[in-house]
C-alpha cells in the first residue's frame, strides 16, 4: 500500500509535466515565443491593417509570435514589452507611441539581448535600436506636396499646411519632403501659406533645421487625431479672410486627419474647391477618392512592410544578417534601415493599385467605375 501511495504522485507529476509541455508547445506558452510585435493602438484602420497582414505573414513560419497594443499609451508600451520579455522572446518589433519614451522599452528589451526592431516609426535618442523597416517617409511628404503642386492652377493660391504628431519623428520626415516640393513654389508665388505664421516667417528657407521645422509642425499638429484636425481646421477657416479661401490646396497630414480637414473645408460655401492629401491607402480614404472628397494617398504596401520586418526578424532568428537599403539618425546612432516604395494613388489609379493589385476587394466599396 505504501508503494502504491508513493508512486501515484510521481505518475501525477510525470502526466502533468508531459500535458503542460504539450500545451507550450501548442500556444507557445511562456518562454516559448520568438518574436514579440506591439503595435500603437487599435482605434486607427491603419493599424488593424497591420495586425491583419502580421497574422498573414506569421501563418506563414515556423516561429511563434504575440501582438499586443499600446492604446496610445507610453505606459502601456513599456508594460506590453516587459510581458515579451518575460515569455522569452528573440525579436522585438515595435512602432513606438513615442519615439523619445520607447527609448526606455527598447533599452529594457536590448538588456535581454533581444534583437530590437523599429517599425514604421522610428525610436530615438537610444542605441538599443537595431534595425529601422520603414517606408521612405521623406518620400511620402514629397509624393503629397508634388500632388498638391501638378493639381493646382494659377497664383496665389492658399495653402493651408498640416503635421503630424510633434512627438512622432516620421512626422519631421514627412513635412521635410513636403516642405522640399512646396518651399520653391511658395516662394515663386504659387502657394501662399494661409494658416502658419511660423511656416511663413520661414517660407524663404529652402532647408530647415530640426529646430525651425519643431516650430512648425508644434503649431500645426495634428497628433494623428482627427478630432484635432478638425478643430485646427475650423480655426483656421473661422480666421481666414475671402482671400484665403475659394480653390485652395491642403497639406493633409494622412487619411484620417484628411478626411476630417476635408469634412470641414467642404462645409465652408467660401471655398469653391480643394485638393487635399493624405497617406495610408485606408478603406475610408479609398471611398473617399472615390466619391471626390479626398484627392489622394501615398500608397504605402503594409504587405510589403510587414513582409519585409517579418523577413529581417526570421533572418535574425535563423542567426544571420538582415539586408539593409539605408539608415536613419535617431539622435544617438545611424540606425540601419530596410525601406520601402511609396505610391501616389487617386481617383484615375485606384482601380489598378489598390484594387487590382488585389489589396483590397471592389466589393468593399461603391461607385467604382
Amino acid at each position: 500500500m505504501r508503494k502504491r501511495i508513493k508512486f501515484i504522485p510521481v505518475l501525477l507529476v510525470a502526466i502533468m509535466v508531459l500535458i503542460a509541455a504539450g500545451c507550450s508547445s501548442e500556444s507557445g506558452g511562456s518562454n516559448d515565443l520568438s518574436v514579440g510585435i506591439v503595435l500603437p493602438t487599435k482605434d486607427e484602420q491603419r493599424w488593424v491593417q497591420d495586425e491583419e497582414r502580421f497574422k498573414e505573414a506569421i501563418g506563414e513560419t515556423d516561429y511563434t509570435t504575440e501582438i499586443l497594443f499600446s492604446q496610445g499609451s507610453s505606459a502601456k508600451e513599456k508594460e506590453n514589452v516587459e510581458t515579451l520579455i518575460s515569455k522569452g522572446i528573440d525579436v522585438l518589433i515595435i512602432t513606438p507611441q513615442d519615439g523619445d519614451s520607447a527609448a526606455a522599452a527598447a533599452d529594457a528589451a536590448k538588456e535581454e539581448g533581444i534583437t530590437v526592431i523599429s517599425y514604421d516609426r522610428l525610436i530615438t535618442n537610444t542605441d538599443s535600436v537595431d534595425y529601422y523597416v520603414t517606408f521612405d517617409s521623406v518620400a511620402v511628404g514629397a509624393a503629397q506636396a508634388q500632388y498638391l503642386v501638378d493639381n493646382s492652377e494659377g497664383s496665389g493660391i492658399p495653402l493651408y499646411l498640416y503635421a503630424g504628431a510633434a512627438s512622432d519623428n516620421n512626422a519631421y520626415l514627412f513635412f521635410e519632403g513636403a516642405w522640399n516640393v512646396l518651399q520653391p513654389k511658395i516662394a515663386d508665388g504659387t502657394f501662399t501659406i494661409a494658416n502658419s505664421s511660423e511656416a511663413e516667417a520661414l517660407q524663404d528657407k529652402a532647408e530647415l533645421t530640426r529646430e525651425e521645422m519643431s516650430a512648425i509642425v508644434s503649431q500645426l499638429t495634428t497628433s494623428w487625431d482627427p478630432n484635432e484636425a478638425k478643430n485646427k481646421a475650423e480655426t483656421h477657416l473661422t480666421a481666414a479672410g475671402d482671400d484665403m479661401k475659394g480653390d485652395i490646396a491642403i497639406l493633409g497630414p494622412n487619411d484620417d486627419t484628411a478626411r476630417a480637414i476635408a469634412d470641414v473645408f467642404s462645409q465652408d460655401s467660401s471655398v469653391t474647391s480643394y485638393v487635399i492629401s493624405g497617406q495610408d491607402a485606408t478603406k475610408a480614404s479609398i471611398q473617399y477618392i472615390i466619391d471626390g472628397k479626398q484627392s489622394m494617398t501615398v500608397f504605402k504596401d503594409v504587405r510589403t512592410l510587414v513582409k519585409d520586418a517579418m523577413g529581417m526578424a526570421i533572418t535574425i532568428l535563423d542567426g544571420d544578417t538582415p539586408d539593409t537599403t539605408g539608415s536613419y539618425d535617431n539622435g544617438e546612432i545611424d540606425v540601419p534601415a530596410m525601406q520601402s516604395d511609396v505610391i501616389s494613388v487617386d481617383k484615375d489609379n485606384v482601380q489598378s493599385e489598390i484594387i487590382d493589385s488585389g489589396y483590397y476587394e471592389a466589393s468593399e466599396f461603391t461607385g467604382l467605375e
